[in-house]
């Protein structure tokens, strides 16, 4: 066969037929976190039906070639479905679809375009630009949900891993799961432990000792009374970052502490549930006026690993590491084997248990 010309397999989506989505599904999605939705794993959001068989066909040349002459640069600012809007290299902002062939392509994947990433459009033809293509991406926040992988942001350097002392109440498991998928992904972690004043002192102090004595970045903030935020406010100034966390942790208002005026829409706590309602419904990009952007996200509850497989989670517990060589059995996994040095280690008192409870859920596979 021509070497410019070559076999590729495309799942095709069905666009004729009946509806297969159902609307008080997509009613749910649209006021609700993902979350706390009990849908059936076969619903579908698009309201599309099966895929179609794999089909083989034959190309020329590279499938996901465009015209460069007819495209022009940007940066994603956030995704709602088939739909996007791109700041221009320029600064103009455009709202633009995503090209079929792009979201065929990503059908392993919850969105074939994220914020964050770097794309070209083409708005030369009549009619709503179209996003050609995604430019290779660096520095994703994924988690995996309902068997896909779901990247968070794009293209980012640093995480603000946000976390609050209390109301809801800390979840020091979910803050180790972020702290996985972002150093696997080489994107800097920072933890940060809001809502400072509805804790008690020594608690709080604990938490951040642990993992400042493991070497992270830990800052203590106060969204109402602006502790910590010009330490945050410095930390992202010229960076590209995304913020994330539990829901109702004070992830946007801490954004609106940092940049006056930004106005981003905040919530309260559910006073039946004491988890945080879901206030931001879509990872947005937003310039900051000291240089850099940052991704907020949605807040979560429950976070996958995807990056990572949960039998391999142990090498990124930095404790563990030293430690490991000296257990009786090479594949120790530190839960039940007999000798090894990591259980010891937090018998001692040396390893906090906080940290190893954690390693043990994910290897294990339970619930935060």
């Amino acid at each position: 066969m021509n070497e410019k010309r070559k076999k590729i397999r495309l799942s095709l989506r069905k666009n004729r037929g009946k509806d297969a989505g159902d609307a008080d599904f997509r009613r749910k999605l649209r006021e609700q976190d993902l979350d706390e939705i009990d849908a059936p794993r076969d619903a579908r959001v698009s309201g599309k039906g099966e895929l179609t068989r794999q089909r083989t066909v034959v190309v020329e040349g590279d499938v996901r070639a465009v015209d460069k002459e007819a495209c022009r640069p940007g940066r994603v600012l956030w995704t709602h479905g088939q739909t996007c809007e791109v700041q221009l290299d320029d600064g103009r902002r455009v709202e633009c679809v995503v090209r079929r062939l792009l979201r065929t392509l990503a059908t392993d994947e919850r969105g074939a375009v994220v914020a964050g990433d770097r794309v070209l459009i083409d708005a030369s033809h009549a009619g709503t630009p179209t996003v050609e293509r995604v430019e290779p991406r660096h520095g994703t926040l994924v988690r995996q949900i309902q068997g896909r992988k779901q990247v968070l942001a794009a293209n980012v350097d640093q995480a603000v891993i946000v976390a609050s002392c209390a109301d809801p109440p800390l979840k020091p498991g979910l803050i180790d799961r972020f702290l996985i998928t972002a150093e696997s992904s080489r994107i800097t972690p920072i933890i940060c432990l809001n809502k400072s004043d509805l804790a008690d002192p020594a608690e709080r102090e604990n938490v951040r000792s642990v993992y400042a004595g493991l070497g992270y970045t830990v800052l203590v903030t106060n969204a109402v009374t602006g502790e910590g935020c010009a330490d945050l406010a410095a930390r992202l100034a010229g960076r590209a970052s995304v913020v994330a966390g539990q829901s109702g942790v004070g992830k946007s208002s801490l954004l609106n502490a940092v940049q006056p005026g930004l106005g981003l829409k905040t919530g309260q706590v559910s006073d039946v549930h004491r988890k945080g309602k879901h206030t931001t419904t879509r990872a947005t990009l937003i310039p900051l006026a000291c240089g850099g952007w940052v991704v907020d996200t949605p807040g979560i509850r429950q976070f996958e690993l995807c990056a990572v497989p949960p039998q391999e989670s142990g090498r990124w517990f930095v404790e563990f590491q030293n430690l490991s060589a000296q257990c009786r059995f090479a594949d120790c996994t530190h839960v039940h084997e007999t000798d090894c040095a990591v259980k010891a280690a937090v018998e001692r008192g040396e390893i906090s248990r906080m940290r190893y409870d954690s390693y043990r859920r994910i290897l294990l596979g339970e619930p935060l």
